[in-house]
Formats: C-alpha cells, sequence, structure tokens
C-alpha cells in the first residue's frame, strides 16, 4: 500500500460524536464478558511501563476518543461506517478498516459503543468485495467508495480484519446480526487460497499477485503474523497455517541474522523463498528502499514483538530483543531519536521521527527484561501524544500499540 509519509491535510469537520449512536444496533441474544487481559498482561511479557494501569487505561481511553473523532465517517450506506485514511493514496483503504476493527475489539471493555463501531465498519468491508476473490475486501476505494485499480485485495488489511472477526466472536459472540466466526472462518479460508503462496508458503502482496506476473515471489514482512497464523489454524481446523507459520519463522531468522544481524531490522519488501529469501533491489512497488526498513517494515517490532508476548516463541522473542537493543543503543533511550527509514545496517536515509516508527517499538521492548528504560521513555510519548487528523498511519499504529502496552489486548484463543 503506498503511503504518502509527509501528506499532512486539514481536520475534516465531520466528528462521530461518542459513537455511542452511531448506525444500527445489533440485536443480541448472548452476551459474553468482554476479555480483559490478564493481571500480569500478558503470557510472556517481562516488563511493563512503571505506571499505574488505571492512570495508562485513562490516557488510553482519552487517545481512544480523540482517535475516533478524527478518523471514522459515514461509510457510503445505511449504518456503514469506515476509517478515513487522509494520508495514504486513498481516503478508504482495506488496511484502515482492519485497524479500527482491532481496535473496536480491544476496546470493548472500555467502550460502550465499541460493538456499534465494529459492526459499522464490518459493513462497510462486505460492501466492498474484491473482484478476485469476494470473500477479500477491495484494497482502495475514492472518497465516493468507488474500488480503485480494477478493486483487487491487499493482504494485510484482510488479515486484520479476519483476526478482528474472531475478536468479536470471543468478545461478543456470534448471535446478533453477523455471525462474526463465520465471517471470520471464511475470510480465512481466502487469505489462504487466494494470498499464501503455494510453495513459499510466505504471504503474497494480495490476490491479484498470481503465478506469472511480476511480483508473485514478493512478500510484505509487515504481512508476518505469528499471531494470526496460530489463531487461523485454530479456527478452521487446516493444518496449512501451521507449515505457513513454520515457513514464516524461518524467513524471519534468516533474514535476521543474513541480513541484519546487528539491528535486527526488517525490510519492507522480500522475494525468494528457504534459504532464498533475501530483501528486494531497488523500487518493485512503492519506493527505491523497498528493500530498507521503511513505512511498511516500521510494523515489525508490533507483530512480532505482540507475538513474543503472547506466545513467547523462540523466533519472535529473539527478533524482538534484538530490534529493541539496536534502538536502545543509537538513541540513549530517547525516543526522538528514532528516524523514519533506514537500511538494513541501521543507515538511517530519513530523519523525521514519524510515530509509526517510534511507537511499535514499545511493543517489542516489553520483551527485553534490561529495557525497562526504554519502555517508560517509548510510554511517556505515547502518553503525551494527541492525535493529529492528517496523519491516520502513525496515529492509528499507535492506539494499537497503546492498547497492547497498557495491558489492554485480548487474545483470540
Amino acid at each position: 500500500m503506498i503511503r504518502w509519509p509527509f501528506v499532512r491535510t486539514a481536520a475534516v469537520a465531520v466528528l462521530l460524536a461518542g459513537l455511542a449512536g452511531c448506525g444500527p444496533r445489533a440485536p443480541v441474544a448472548t452476551v459474553r464478558t468482554p476479555v480483559r487481559a490478564p493481571a500480569g498482561f500478558y503470557a510472556h511479557d517481562v516488563i511493563r511501563p512503571s505506571v499505574d494501569r488505571a492512570v495508562m487505561r485513562e490516557r488510553l481511553v482519552g487517545y481512544y476518543r480523540e482517535w475516533k473523532a478524527a478518523f471514522v465517517r459515514p461509510g457510503c450506506g445505511a449504518g456503514s461506517l469506515r476509517i478515513h485514511s487522509p494520508d495514504a493514496a486513498y481516503p478508504a483503504v482495506a488496511e484502515a478498516q482492519g485497524y479500527g476493527m482491532l481496535g473496536a475489539a480491544s476496546m470493548a471493555a472500555l467502550d460502550p459503543g465499541a460493538r456499534e463501531l465494529f459492526d459499522g465498519i464490518l459493513r462497510f468491508v462486505l460492501a466492498h468485495p474484491s473482484s478476485n476473490d469476494a470473500d477479500l475486501m477491495a484494497a482502495e476505494l475514492d472518497a465516493r467508495c468507488t474500488p480503485q485499480h480494477g478493486g483487487d485485495s491487499a493482504t494485510d488489511g484482510d488479515m486484520d480484519i479476519a483476526y478482528a472477526l474472531l475478536l468479536a466472536d470471543r468478545t461478543w459472540g456470534s448471535t446478533g446480526r453477523y455471525d462474526y466466526r463465520l465471517l471470520a472462518v471464511r475470510r480465512i479460508r481466502a487469505i489462504r487460497r487466494s494470498t499464501v503462496h503455494p510453495d513459499s508458503g510466505l504471504m503474497l502482496l494480495g490476490d491479484w499477485s498470481t503465478d506469472g506476473t511480476r511480483l508473485y515471489g514478493t512478500s510484505r514482512t509487515s504481512d508476518w503474523n505469528p499471531v494470526y497464523f496460530r489463531a487461523f489454524g485454530a479456527a478452521t481446523g487446516d493444518p496449512a497455517w501451521t507449515q505457513i507459520a513454520a515457513a514464516h519463522r524461518a524467513a524471519i531468522d534468516r533474514l535476521q541474522r543474513g541480513y541484519s544481524p546487528r539491528t535486527g531490522l526488517m525490510p519492507d519488501f522480500v522475494e525468494g523463498a528457504g534459504d532464498t529469501v533475501r530483501p528486494v533491489t531497488g523500487r518493485v512497488l512503492e519506493t527505491a528502499h523497498d528493500g530498507d526498513h521503511g513505512f511498511n517494515a516500521c510494523r515489525t517490532p508490533w507483530r512480532l514483538g505482540l507475538d513474543a508476548l503472547l506466545s513467547g516463541d523462540a523466533v519472535s522473542t529473539a527478533a524482538a530483543r534484538r530490534t529493541t537493543r539496536w534502538f536502545r543503543s543509537v538513541t540513549g533511550d530517547d525516543p526522538a531519536r528514532v528516524g523514519s527509514g533506514y537500511t538494513l545496517d541501521g543507515t538511517a536515509y530519513r530523519g523525521e521521527g514519524d510515530d509509526a516508527f517510534w511507537a511499535p517499538l514499545a511493543v517489542s521492548a516489553m520483551t527485553d527484561p534490561d529495557a525497562q528504560p526504554w519502555l517508560d521513555a517509548l510510554w511517556r510519548r505515547l502518553a503525551a501524544s494527541r492525535v493529529d487528523p492528517g496523519d491516520y498511519f502513525g496515529d492509528t499504529l499507535r492506539l494499537q500499540v497503546m492498547i497492547i502496552v497498557s495491558g489492554n489486548y485480548p487474545a483470540s484463543d
């Protein structure tokens, strides 16, 4: 998904106050108790911010309200809502809807209107299927909600949507307006058939990436979500997800050991498989830095850090700690010194401190017993930040991170 990191548009005056009354209210026969993180936060965290949990929760709720006011918009249909993405290539992208659904499902215990928000976004998602696989979502839509570039999918959006549906099923059950679990399983099966390379087992870029196309062997590392692979396998009973997870674990280990042993930085895009997996060279999809650590791979400390916290996986934990220790060494535990683009050897090629780069580091920091000063500095910056209505990407990643770091992230199983 092409990003325009330097575009900052003015806030559009469409604020959906509170959201408690937005969209139709789904009838519910049985309501499950919202999933809450355990008292120790997560099964495999080793440190947490040195702040009272109630204080963190209060700041999270305040930021979440600001985020909703800035980015939740009507979705081109009765009862439909969408997440607005002014700094993406188009104002409505599948990736944003996935983030919105993850946020709503995660905030169920803290927001009485979370289910209405979730269902409103889900209605929008279901109304805009991919032109290639109707169980996936069209990746990019214009201001009138018209699909662009053929209306095909982007893998990251569908993965987040599917996992959010599993969270919704566990939180609210599936006896209301939408059968969340059925929809999750349907989307997971579509992801498996349309966006996984049958030979390498790595995620494809979307359902448009097919045998014979130029980018068929290319994969985006920020789509490598081990937590999701486990959940998808459990939800569907499909043993292929175990093999898919193993392929990605091997690729993560090989990339860090072979291309970034000192920094642990992951490239935006890779090609090949198994022992031949490698960063791409030059521009293959978005920019000349597609083989570097840019606006896609900046999400990997969040993705892999979360897996380390929830599962304790050795590869994810080692990856998270390697990156944590390098960033600490080059910043002196000052998040303001994190750049917005690096080659894999650690050379910064863009100095602007975009939120999308420093905020995800807080998730990985929770895996490292020596990183308390770093985690505390990251939380202070998270807590002090305000929403910029022109910066959907950075602000939305920050929300995902704050949910996790404050101990409010649920698990799907």
